[in-house]
């Protein structure tokens, strides 16, 4: 089953028709109330990423369900000009992103990174830990899995201080802990984050 595909915009058009996919997956589903909020709120953390941001940015989010595991999908063509990652940098006070300092915050840097910016300059030794390239331009063809992620983290966290911090910003995460995986995948400018769970 997949559900409708609704088109949204960080300026806030459809955001209330997307989060009220998550009801009617969970009705047509017949998901347990445990099972429907965990869906909510893995609906709420995605669709957070698109309110964060300033300016439009257009994208498609939808729902797919088989078999008990349930695949929420955010597609934006996230790619920003530089001058309007500068202007977006610019209204912070401190003139950097804050938003990065959470799990969901690096993540979020990442997905709406810079047109002229390779995949490479953001491939940072801590966030870079759950990422594989499948193409040979650095732009293209690139995926972050949140077990890769998880798994390195965990190899290194007694060694490198960055790799703890990193943990613990992973541990404190609402999306780390319901979910099964996240995947960020890149193929040009066009960026798709799924979020996986079983649920009953």
């Amino acid at each position: 089953m997949i559900s409708d595909i609704i088109a949204i915009t960080s300026s806030g058009e459809n955001l209330n028709a997307a989060l009220d996919l998550y009801r009617k997956v969970a009705a047509y589903s017949d998901l347990s109330p445990k099972g429907a909020l965990h869906l909510r709120l893995l609906a709420e953390e995605m669709l957070s990423m698109m309110r964060s941001i300033t300016g439009e940015v257009s994208g498609k989010f939808w729902i797919e369900a088989e078999d008990g595991e349930y695949k929420l999908h955010l597609l934006v063509n996230a790619a920003l000009t530089k001058e309007k990652r500068e202007e977006l940098l610019n209204a912070s006070t401190s003139g950097k992103n804050e938003a990065t300092r959470s799990f969901m915050g690096r993540i979020r840097d990442f997905f709406f990174r810079g047109m002229n910016d390779e995949i490479a300059s953001y491939n940072t030794a801590v966030l870079g830990a759950g990422a594989a390239s499948k193409g040979f331009m650095p732009v293209t063809d690139w995926e972050w899995s949140l077990l890769r992620y998880q798994d390195t983290l965990s190899a290194l966290k007694e060694k490198e201080p960055e790799a703890a911090d990193a943990w613990d910003e992973l541990e404190k995460s609402v999306v780390s802990n319901v979910a099964d995986n996240v995947k960020v995948s890149i193929k040009g400018f066009e960026t798709e984050m799924t979020i996986i769970k079983k649920l009953v």
